[in-house]
């Protein structure tokens, strides 16, 4: 058994490689994927650990990273919702919600819904004869949402595989472009939405808590607001984690100290390599560090988490803070609650 859920977990990886190679080769486009919204951490944890979480054991959150780790959440089901300020006062709210019935015999569904304000943008239009070239038009709200359906399995104690499809689209307000008629310039409404896939893997390897992951996120076609299309930034995650105390200690509930490490393979940019640890003291006080390699304006990352067990089977109420400088931006602060039972 433990040489079939190795084989299958490699020719996943394997054909994961093969897709994301076919459509690099088809159409290279580093800086030129759009949709960047889906790009930006939701959940604080996994923000707080730099974003190496694609083999980390979360929670319904768990689903806008790798959708397989949902298939070991023990509880019968959890309620996670999230909100950051990014960057130039964007706001971000996320929530998630997984149903965990017949203790995973049937797997475990997750629903998830992210909504990204930009704010208020004053539209222009070119004027030649104004003193400045340009006029005011209407205000414009751009906005971005998510809505999506995950399911996970786990087809032994070791190995799982889980699935998020979801609509996404994006609003970009409206625009006044010429009348191929040569009348006066018509207002064009510029507003896109697909369906995208994530997918994703998870092993436990055997070796102590060593756990091995996959993920792809934003597979879809391309789509187009003009003449030019573009791709969702899709990316081919590799991560591992561990509980390194295992080296020191026997299996202790006082302390765990976790240790993750991704490597991604984004469409729009140069590979990149995350770190992140987080220390746990008696499962009621986390502390998180991590680390985003070759990304701009930002590298390290902090948190912490507050937690309270309601139940054995691992349900409880938790809090979670990340915080991330971000360059020549004001830093970037995540908060996300969770309820679980």
């Amino acid at each position: 058994m433990k040489k079939h859920v190795l084989i299958a977990t490699l020719i996943m990886g394997t054909l994961m490689m093969g897709v994301l190679g076919t459509v690099h080769a088809q159409q290279p486009k580093l800086a030129q994927s759009g949709f960047q919204f889906l790009s930006v951490p939701t959940d604080a944890r996994a923000a707080a650990l730099g974003g190496a979480f694609t083999a980390h054991f979360g929670n319904s959150a768990s689903i806008f990273y790798n959708p397989a780790t949902i298939a070991f959440m023990p509880t019968l089901f959890d309620v996670t919702f999230s909100r950051n300020r990014w960057i130039a006062d964007i706001n971000y709210v996320s929530g998630s919600v997984t149903y965990n019935p017949f203790q995973g015999r049937w797997g475990q569904f997750t629903l998830s819904v992210l909504s990204v304000d930009y704010g208020e943008i004053q539209g222009t239009i070119l004027d030649p004869t104004s003193e400045q070239g340009f006029q005011d038009t209407e205000i414009l709200r751009p906005y971005a949402y998510s809505v999506g359906i995950g399911y996970a399995k786990a087809f032994t104690n070791r190995f799982a595989f889980g699935a998020h499809v979801k609509y996404v689209a994006q609003s970009l307000g409206s625009a006044y472009i010429p009348d191929p008629g040569g009348g006066e310039p018509i207002n064009k409404q510029y507003a896109l939405g697909v369906l995208a896939v994530d997918f994703g893997t998870i092993y436990k390897v055997g070796y102590k808590s060593l756990v091995f992951g996959m993920s792809v996120q934003n597979f879809s076609q391309e789509v187009t607001y003009e003449s030019e299309g573009f791709q969702l930034p899709m990316v081919f995650n590799i991560g591992v984690a561990m509980n390194v105390l295992d080296f020191f200690m026997e299996e202790n509930g006082r302390h765990s100290l976790i240790v993750s490490f991704d490597a991604n393979h984004p469409r729009a940019a140069l590979e990149q390599m995350k770190i992140g640890a987080e220390y746990e003291f008696l499962k009621v006080l986390s502390l998180r560090v991590g680390y985003h390699a070759n990304v701009d304006e930002r590298n390290v990352s902090f948190g912490v988490g507050i937690h309270k067990q309601l139940n054995r089977r691992g349900g409880r109420v938790a809090f979670d803070y990340a915080y991330v400088p971000f360059g020549i931006f004001n830093a970037v602060q995540y908060f996300t609650v969770r309820f679980s039972l």
